[in-house]
């Protein structure tokens, strides 16, 4: 697993401690379980285990599931456990991966050896981290739909997707229309789950004791902020897709969420954990580290808080340089170089990511970006529609569509990292604008289209 192919990452929703992929092993044959993101177990009896490829399983559930050949592209087989995820190459073989767990984690967690000892991986069917989000407008077979909006759904009720609450509120309606039907005021069978809410909505917005469901049969408590307008977004739902009074199919609701995944500039990444400093405060300039998630996708970078569920610093390849170091009995590092200011001076930052897996990020924003260079110019379709879902069209100096409102949870919040700000010889911030000649790394894309531009460093730069 060298990381230019296959990509490894932080558990998500699929967090299951005592789960195994291998059921029964024979003399020759084994049942092997693989789980889909709805949690539905696929059953294959298999031949010589120990050397088949993760392309071989992957067909063969296909082939159970009866899905379309682009299923081949959408999906990958991961190996998963609540301390690593890893998606694997076709020419992967699985059993082999999974005897070779321990060492994997102890290579790229911080987990102790007790949780090493215990944890086993299964098997997961699961988005391909390099399929472009592009292509999947051009799905309609609806279980491929359904199995892609299943797995968004549960990132977005983790907040492994962490979303404004507009937006959690209309993706929780058309999740609220595929699993109760079209809205109908005074519906009986609403009561029945009225303790599912987090079923349509993330946690944190969930508040137990105000009663959506009895909203939705027109009498008991008002709901509340969150619940009345999920129950807004619901009758809209329904007004939307009853056109000429004809009920949509479920395939209709499917891609719907799924284009409201696309706007979230981290859907269909893969996911890195990860520390950054926090910055110095009070008196005592006490400083110390906050969790991190690093995802990553073929269109760019993005840092998200853990904890507080929003985007610490969002950036497109263009607009940065990066590198990995892993310094002998130090904690390894990705290295993250991008423009910015301080008090108004135009100044490089150094973000520093300290994290297990640095060398693995660092391989797969290298092989996004390969991908994404060796992509096709966007066709006249693709051009008009303006979609930031094309790999190709990330590469053109086009502004990404204003997502989002001021004080969005997907907006870069710089202020709350504690970045290195140099120009020039590197030794600290001038107050001049610094010469943009060559980047701290070496490692950037390069293509005289992008709009980071780097400062010529000294020989010895300050961190901190």
């Amino acid at each position: 697993m060298d990381g230019t192919e296959g990509s490894a990452g932080q558990p998500g929703p699929a967090e299951r401690s005592h789960r195994s992929s291998v059921s029964s092993v024979g003399a020759r044959a084994a049942d092997v379980l693989v789980y889909l993101a709805d949690d539905t177990v696929v059953p294959l009896a298999v031949e010589n285990l120990p050397s088949l490829s993760a392309h071989e399983l992957h067909r063969a559930v296909c082939e159970v599931l009866q899905l379309p050949d682009i299923a081949l592209d959408v999906f990958a087989l991961w190996l998963v456990s609540p301390l690593l995820e890893v998606q694997l190459k076709p020419k992967h073989q699985p059993y082999k991966l999974g005897r070779q767990w321990p060492e994997l984690l102890l290579r790229f967690t911080s987990a102790p050896d007790d949780d090493v000892a215990m944890d086993e991986p299964f098997l997961q069917f699961r988005r391909n981290v390099f399929f472009p989000k592009r292509r999947e407008l051009q799905i309609h077979d609806e279980e491929v739909l359904r199995l892609l909006y299943e797995e968004a759904k549960g990132n977005v009720l983790a907040a492994r997707y962490p979303c404004d609450v507009e937006d959690c509120e209309a993706l929780g309606a058309l999740v609220c229309r595929v699993q109760l039907g079209p809205y109908q005021p005074g519906r009986p069978a609403a009561c029945d789950l009225r303790e599912k809410l987090d079923s349509f909505l993330p946690a944190h917005l969930c508040k137990r004791g105000q009663s959506l469901f009895a909203a939705l049969r027109g009498r008991g408590a008002r709901a509340g902020p969150g619940e009345q307008g999920l129950l807004n977004a619901y009758r809209q739902v329904q007004e939307v897709s009853s056109d000429g009074g004809c009920e949509a199919a479920l395939g209709t609701h499917y891609r719907a969420y799924l284009l409201k995944c696309h706007e979230l500039p981290f859907y269909g990444c893969a996911f890195f954990h990860g520390e950054v400093d926090k910055p110095a405060q009070g008196f005592l300039h006490r400083g110390g580290r906050k969790p991190v998630s690093v995802a990553i996708s073929l269109e760019g970078v993005h840092v998200i808080d853990s904890r507080e569920k929003h985007v610490l610093l969002g950036l497109r390849f263009q607009e940065l340089s990066w590198d990995h170091t892993s310094p002998e009995e130090e904690e390894p590092i990705l290295w993250l170089e991008f423009d910015g200011d301080s008090e108004g001076t135009p100044v490089n930052k150094l973000l520093k990511i300290y994290s297990k897996q640095a060398e693995l990020m660092s391989s797969l924003i290298e092989y996004c970006i390969e991908l994404s260079q060796a992509a096709e110019p966007a066709g006249p379709q693709d051009s008009a529609t303006g979609s930031p879902s094309d790999p190709s069209s990330s590469l053109a100096p086009v502004q990404r569509p204003k997502l989002r409102r001021q004080g969005s949870v997907v907006s870069s919040r710089i202020q709350h990292l504690s970045t290195i700000d140099y120009v020039e010889d590197g030794k600290g911030i001038r107050r001049v604008k610094p010469k943009r000649t060559t980047s701290f790394f070496s490692r950037q894309l390069s293509l005289g289209q992008g709009s980071y531009t780097v400062v010529q460093p000294g020989d010895s730069l300050e961190q901190g």
